[in-house]
């Protein structure tokens, strides 16, 4: 076998989608949820999303990147090794494939800053925010980190088969599950469902959104981990999915209330994006078409359901975006990856059935894991720290009740 050789153009390619990703969480996705609360908690979306990447950093430097990606000896099939702790081994020299194996370790970095920072849409306006540095720490660590090996990192799961190119499970079934659950333990909002709470910012939002389109692209792209054909696919399939969602998720609000709104638009091209992430390596165009009008459909309904008949209080909406948009996607990359329907098929030889099949175990695994793990660290952190923040706190708002600063100037 040939020794691998540092590639400049994969290396460019990756050093752009690295950048790209950064920028899905800073600025896109801090716009994007900042714009989608009230006025009065604007800043402190900004603050979590700023925090919880340095914080992510630093543990993924310390310990994460390591435990997702080296040998973890006997324990491989759960939990990879410290070898390179602290970046001890990850030299100027060191290849991983064709990239500089730092530029591979920053690449990865920026998964492990978005996931956790996506959480903050299920507790959003109405926690401690040093609740919210503990949580996002010890749940990288303990949820992100296991998970990433199990799939990324030669794990059990990656054993078995199961496909997440770019991230259906690690990242965004992972994140709506975690959202689901702070939901849930945390509570509603003062006044949901029955007082209105608007985005104060759509246009804010919206740049944002825009944001996260074009960052995905670094996304799903730089997973190849090379400028070639694979690369060129899943950029054109991942614009063809969040096209598709953006289209579908319209026409659904538009036949239900009349109108087509902004936020529907916005909200179904991220739910597009999400749910071709794990399939974007893996199909071809007519199997991403496919997947981007399901994200707008199932998605849609999904929402309608968790808020309007639940009355579920998943602020910005990472449970039926994130959470169901992962599972169609993870679901759905074990049918349209065969080969016979343009993918470029499974990792053994078996049947669209057995792929499926091993697609759904990925996802009840993920969100299995991820549930029991959230719910005994918000439990955990309740009744040490507290959760959530005072009656007075909430209505005044957590930029000034947290951080001691206005977003706007009345």
């Amino acid at each position: 076998m040939a020794t691998p050789e540092l590639s400049g153009a994969d290396t460019a390619w990756m050093l752009t989608s690295t950048a790209l990703v950064l920028f899905m969480t800073l600025p896109g996705l801090a716009l994007f949820y900042s714009g989608l609360v009230r006025s009065k908690n604007s800043l402190s979306i900004l603050v979590q999303c700023f925090a919880i990447t340095g914080v992510a950093t630093v543990l993924w430097y310390a310990v994460g990147y390591s435990l997702v990606f080296r040998d973890g000896g006997g324990a491989q099939a759960l939990i990879g090794g410290l070898d390179a702790a602290f970046f001890r081994d990850v030299t100027r020299e060191g290849l991983t494939g064709t990239i500089p194996e730092p530029l591979f370790a920053m690449f990865q970095m920026t998964f492990a800053i978005i996931t956790p920072a996506l959480v903050i849409g299920g507790y959003a306006e109405r926690i401690r925010f040093s609740a919210v540095l503990w949580f996002s720490s010890l749940w990288l660590l303990l949820v992100y980190v296991p998970i990433a090996h199990w799939i990324w990192g030669g794990g059990w799961l990656a054993k078995l088969g199961v496909m997440d190119f770019a991230g259906g499970l690690v990242v965004h079934v992972n994140a709506g599950m975690a959202a689901l659950v702070c939901a849930i333990v945390i509570g509603r909002r003062r006044g949901f469902p029955h007082v209105p709470m608007p985005p104060h910012s759509l246009p804010l939002a919206a740049c944002g959104a825009g944001m996260l389109w074009v960052g995905w692209f670094g996304f799903n792209g730089g997973s190849a981990l090379g400028a070639g054909s694979g690369a060129s696919m899943a950029v054109l399939v991942t614009h063809l999915g969040a096209s598709a969602g953006a289209l579908a998720w319209m026409i659904m609000e538009w036949s239900k209330y009349g109108k087509p709104s902004l936020l529907g638009v916005i909200t179904g091209m991220v739910a597009g994006l999400g749910t071709i992430t794990p399939a974007s390596g893996f199909v071809g165009l007519g199997g991403a078409l496919a997947i981007g009008l399901a994200a707008g459909v199932v998605c849609f309904l999904a929402t309608q359901f968790l808020k309007r008949v639940l009355h579920l209080d998943d602020s910005l909406d990472v449970s039926p975006v994130h959470g169901v948009g992962g599972i169609v996607g993870s679901l759905l990359t074990g049918v349209f990856a065969a080969t016979s329907l343009g993918g470029t098929g499974f990792p053994v030889q078996q049947s669209i059935g057995a792929q499926f099949g091993v697609q759904a175990l990925g996802v009840v695994v993920t969100m299995a894991w991820c549930g029991l793990v959230t719910w005994v660290l918000l439990k955990l952190i309740d009744v040490t720290l507290g959760l959530r923040v005072g009656e007075e706190s909430e209505s005044q708002g957590l930029d000034l009740a947290e951080h001691g600063e206005r977003g706007y100037i009345h």
